[in-house]
């Protein structure tokens, strides 16, 4: 059979490229084997250790006891209680602190008219203690009249009544009255009092100030 250049050509590049694969597998079969059964791994050449790391670690294997992780010594004992100590009495406990004082009520309202009854009450109080200062005595006068029998009347029918009364008599207008009084009272209200009293009884009276 009869073969031209160009098939012998293309035959001898296909065995050439066949070889070169063949020897590229082969040395990376052993690249790698010679990796694996290395016993040092490989460093990189421009790593380096840091500066006194290598006297630290020999201090720390100078100064390695084996041993002390079995050792078996007794904690030390607590101090002993000295005797001035266990004889002092226990401290007092600290003073509780007073509970703050609860906040004042808030004051009512003001009312105008207990305010004035306060107040008139207060002038009342106020006047007879002043009169009493200035020597001034009050009759109730339960009438006056022009004869003697019938102020003594007057007297008795307010006896009835449970009063004492007195009669006095009196130059008025050039004629001689006789008055029916009761009193003397120290003070305005008690001859009030007694006014009204017999006001109920349909007796009508007059309120007299005197000076002493």
């Amino acid at each position: 059979m009869y073969t031209t250049p160009r098939t012998r050509l293309r035959g001898g590049t296909l065995l050439g490229f066949a070889a070169g694969l063949l020897l590229g597998l082969a040395l990376a079969l052993l690249v790698a084997l010679y990796v694996t059964r290395s016993e040092t791994p490989l460093e990189d050449r421009n790593t380096q250790r840091p500066a006194g790391s290598a006297a630290l670690e020999a201090e720390q294997n100078r100064n390695w006891n084996p041993n002390a992780g079995l050792s078996t010594r007794p904690a030390a004992p607590a101090a002993l209680q000295s005797p001035d100590a266990a004889a002092a009495p226990p401290a007092a406990p600290a003073p509780t602190p007073a509970a703050a004082p609860a906040a004042a009520a808030p004051a009512p309202a003001a009312d105008p008219l207990a305010q004035l009854i306060e107040q008139r009450t207060a002038a009342a109080a106020a006047t007879p203690a002043t009169a009493a200062a200035a020597g001034i005595s009050y009759f109730v006068q339960a009438g006056a009249f022009g004869s003697a029998e019938e102020a003594q009347a007057q007297r008795a029918r307010l006896a009835m009544l449970g009063l004492d009364a007195s009669v006095s008599e009196r130059q008025q207008n050039g004629r001689t009255m006789f008055r029916v009084r009761l009193g003397p009272f120290a003070t305005q209200a008690e001859a009030d009092a007694i006014g009204q009293r017999l006001q109920a009884q349909n007796v009508e009276t007059a309120l007299v100030r005197v000076a002493r």
